[in-house]
């Protein structure tokens, strides 16, 4: 993992500075290329050398839901040109840490048992950001696995009040 951020940070760090006051535009189309380049099919695919840059290239652009601007078929193009199509995910992953960054805000991933409904939600996602202290980009993903409760991912600390993660504390309890 450690080389695959190498490689990535230049690429993130110059999308960066020339993406301007349009981080947000960028980092949409870059979600959604590095997307379609985390699909293994489409990194063999790639990797074959009897494939050309320009048919990856048209592959990956016909695969795109939304019309790519100039500047992301130019960074695209670049990626695939110096093979590294396969590098796109963690490119985008460093690109929302810069901008992250710049705006004072986190990434936080809610995993709940159930859909939260727009209330609960917004109530939680003020709580979450008095305890951490800054602003937070929710995404909530479903884990049944919880049974109720939910468990909060922001950047390295993780925060589970969930029903399966105090059933787990108790029988630790009970079996010391």
């Amino acid at each position: 993992m450690a080389e695959l951020a190498t490689i990535a940070r230049p690429y993130a760090e110059a999308l960066f500075k020339t993406s301007g006051s349009d981080l947000g535009g960028t980092s949409a189309w870059l979600d959604e290329l590095a997307a379609i380049a985390s699909n293994v099919q489409l990194q063999q695919y790639a990797g074959n050398p009897s494939v050309t840059s320009a048919q990856t290239f048209d592959v990956v652009t016909g695969v795109a839901k939304t019309a790519l601007p100039e500047a992301a078929k130019n960074f695209l193009r670049a990626v695939i040109d110096n093979g590294r199509i396969s590098v796109l995910p963690e490119i985008a992953n460093q690109f929302r840490s810069l901008k992250n960054a710049k705006s004072g805000t986190s990434d936080a991933v809610v995993f709940s048992a159930f859909a939260l409904e727009a209330q609960a939600l917004a109530d939680l996602s003020a709580t979450l950001e008095k305890r951490f202290g800054k602003k937070l980009n929710i995404k909530v993903e479903l884990e049944p696995d919880l049974i109720g409760g939910v468990r909060v991912v922001v950047g390295d600390e993780v925060l589970d009040t969930s029903v399966k993660a105090r059933l787990e504390q108790m029988k630790v309890a009970l079996v010391s």
